[in-house]
């Protein structure tokens, strides 16, 4: 059996799951971007062996039923592309509410490797934002704060607390609805990549547990961005180290 042709350029991507795409699991992702590939012919490389698969990485997908303004992976080719028009044909082969928002050539360094924290939108209805603020307040005050999932290998208990970098209530509400009948707080959300992983709802279930704050209906979570953070407590799009005007090797 001939080998497949070698990998000559690596294209990395940034796209958005919104609106009820949210709700698309990571593998329905895969298989849609795998025919969106297809549609756009692009010269994907493959892996070897009998069942070759195409040269894909994700790094860091949201959970299903999480918006995402900032989702990241990359690809091989087998033949060099424009990055801005193989963004431009992926966008149009894939359903509105899966965006390619970016593109660039990969240098050096792994995608995932400029990845160690995400920044998190929680809308929650019906909460009134003064007492969303006064279980943020406790929750920061706590020295840990343990909370259960059930994993694979069954019920686990971590502490939520320590993966937590900045955790705010807005000052305004502007949920979408913009009912100004109905409260609804508005959380952000910096939360850094550690072992167990801590998502939203663990931090959510983190503030039942230190404030007994629990919505009556399921919160709107959107990931804004991921990347490094800097000690000012900013994110660095990973990206951003690709760019033609970026150093080798990084900022």
């Amino acid at each position: 059996m001939g080998g497949q042709a070698p990998v000559v350029q690596r294209i990395r991507l940034r796209y958005a799951k919104r609106g009820p795409l949210r709700f698309t699991s990571h593998r329905d992702f895969a298989r849609a971007f795998e025919r969106a590939l297809r549609r756009a012919g692009v010269p994907i490389a493959f892996s070897q062996g009998f069942t070759p698969h195409p040269k894909i990485s994700y790094a860091s997908a949201a959970p299903t039923g999480v918006g995402s303004e900032a989702e990241y992976l990359e690809i091989g080719l087998q033949a060099p592309v424009d990055p801005a028009a193989l963004r431009i044909a992926l966008d149009a082969a894939l359903s509105p509410g899966l965006d390619v928002l970016d593109a660039v050539v990969a240098k050096e360094g792994g995608l995932a490797d400029r990845i160690d924290a995400s920044h998190w939108r929680i809308e929650m209805p019906e909460i009134e934002p003064g007492a969303a603020e006064k279980a943020v307040e406790a929750f920061l005050a706590a020295d840990e704060v343990l909370v259960e999932r059930m994993t694979k290998q069954g019920k686990r208990s971590f502490d939520a607390r320590k993966a937590v970098a900045s955790f705010t209530v807005a000052e305004e509400s502007d949920a979408p609805s913009g009912a100004a009948a109905a409260p609804c707080a508005i959380i952000d959300l910096v939360v850094r990549q550690v072992t167990p992983a801590v998502r939203p709802d663990d931090v959510m279930s983190g503030l039942r547990v230190v404030a007994g704050l629990e919505p009556p209906v399921p919160p709107r979570v959107t990931r804004l961005a991921q990347g490094s953070l800097t000690p000012q407590g900013e994110i660095v799009d990973p990206l951003d180290a690709d760019r033609e005007d970026a150093p080798i090797g990084g900022r």
